[in-house]
């Protein structure tokens, strides 16, 4: 069946959103999303949703989300196997998250800021290799040591323990940990024999890595990823370990950089960085919880950086974020500032059937541009549904007025 190109996810050139995609294996998930847009303005956190610059009616009813359908997945034949990669939100002791700047020179998606992440790798752990096979997209093993490892491989930080018995981390001088994450990109040792040479019995913190939505490429892209993101909070009494101390890796990104996920949000809307919609959406969601009711330049106590960083956790487990999957897809309507509206309930054709389920909150708003992804925004989802419906409704009432 021939789809219609407004139905369609599509960006003129397929990309990389980990921040090591000049090498193959460390080349993270893709997103394919539409031209079209909206000209929906997402709320703040801790403010409730609001609309801008749209020319709304008096009614209160919503549309109900089956009006606007999105392209059904089993319309694109044989899409490409999705390779397993995974993703750390890593939050610090005063509530400031981590994020990596590609170097302007990269061969893909250059000066972007992301996560650290990256694929899996054979010595991560077994995953099953048929792509329709649902444990292939389920954390596991497999995506926590792969998302250890990445961080490793790109910050420095090691998140690993003395024993399984240990509370703290392990603490490795930078210059062991530089040669170690050295060999370990480089291929010459394997991470988990490389931390056993530092200590016999330490292990990784993967107990601690909590997952936080799983993202898989939508169909019609000839390369995709099943992405697994995992939020973990560093306990405030490891602010003076080297361990969690972040440095370039001198390949792909630049200093990494610590800042509260409301100035992420406020750079990105300003334009002055380049952010994809997963990383917006993510750090929209922490900012809720993290950012609320903090002064600006302000510093919180202890005490309260723990309180919201369990509230924060217990958000993302009791709202269910450990188990959305989510494939992008345009909603088939455009919008006036050109910004594609993405619905996020969709799990991707592998999980099709699997009763694994995205969100269907929130859309994404965003408009692609050459240097990537600009005016990236949160909404609710019945909120750009309604007013699209209003909308469309005033535009009947002119034509008909006309007659």
């Amino acid at each position: 069946m021939q789809i219609h190109p407004s139905a369609l996810v599509h960006i003129p050139r397929l990309q990389s959103v980990s921040s090591h995609s000049d090498r193959p294996r460390s080349r993270h998930f893709h997103l394919l999303l539409s031209r079209r847009g909206a000209i929906m303005g997402a709320p703040k956190p801790g403010e409730k949703p609001h609309l801008t610059g749209v020319r709304t009616g008096a009614g209160t009813a919503t549309m109900a989300p089956s009006k606007f359908e999105v392209r059904s997945y089993s319309e694109h034949k044989a899409p490409k196997p999705a390779s397993p990669s995974a993703s750390v939100i890593l939050v610090s002791p005063s509530n400031e998250i981590l994020l990596l700047h590609r170097v302007q020179t990269s061969s893909a998606f250059p000066s972007a800021h992301v996560f650290p992440g990256g694929n899996l790798e054979p010595s991560d752990g077994p995953l099953p290799s048929d792509p329709s096979d649902v444990k292939r997209h389920i954390d596991s093993p497999a995506y926590r040591t792969g998302a250890i490892r990445e961080l490793f491989e790109e910050t420095g930080i090691l998140l690993a323990r003395s024993s399984r018995t240990a509370e703290s981390l392990l603490s490795v001088s930078r210059e062991q940990r530089q040669a170690g994450r050295e060999a370990v990109h480089q291929g010459k040792i394997t991470l988990s024999d490389w931390l056993e040479s530092v200590s016999h019995n330490a292990v990784l913190d993967t107990d601690r890595l909590l997952p936080f939505t799983h993202w898989v490429t939508p169909p019609n892209v000839p390369k995709r990823f099943t992405t697994q993101m995992y939020i973990y909070f560093v306990d405030a009494s490891e602010a003076g370990n080297p361990s969690v101390r972040a440095t370039g890796d001198k390949v792909e990104t630049m200093a990494p950089e610590w800042r509260r996920a409301r100035d992420w949000l406020a750079r990105a809307r300003s334009g002055e960085i380049i952010m994809f919609p997963p990383q917006f959406l993510l750090l929209y969601l922490a900012s809720e919880t993290l950012d609320r009711d903090v002064v600006e330049g302000g510093n919180e106590d202890a005490k309260e950086v723990a309180r919201k960083q369990d509230e924060l956790r217990n958000k993302v487990e009791s709202e269910g974020w450990t188990e959305k999957y989510i494939s992008p897809i345009g909603l088939q309507f455009g919008r006036e500032d050109g910004r594609t509206v993405l619905a996020l309930d969709k799990p991707g054709p592998e999980l099709k059937g699997s009763g694994l389920q995205g969100d269907d909150q929130y859309v994404v708003l965003v408009k692609f541009r050459k240097e990537g992804p600009r005016q990236v925004d949160v909404a609710l989802r019945r909120d750009v549904l309604k007013n699209e419906r209003e909308l469309k409704s005033q535009k009947h009432q002119e034509r008909e007025g006309k007659l």
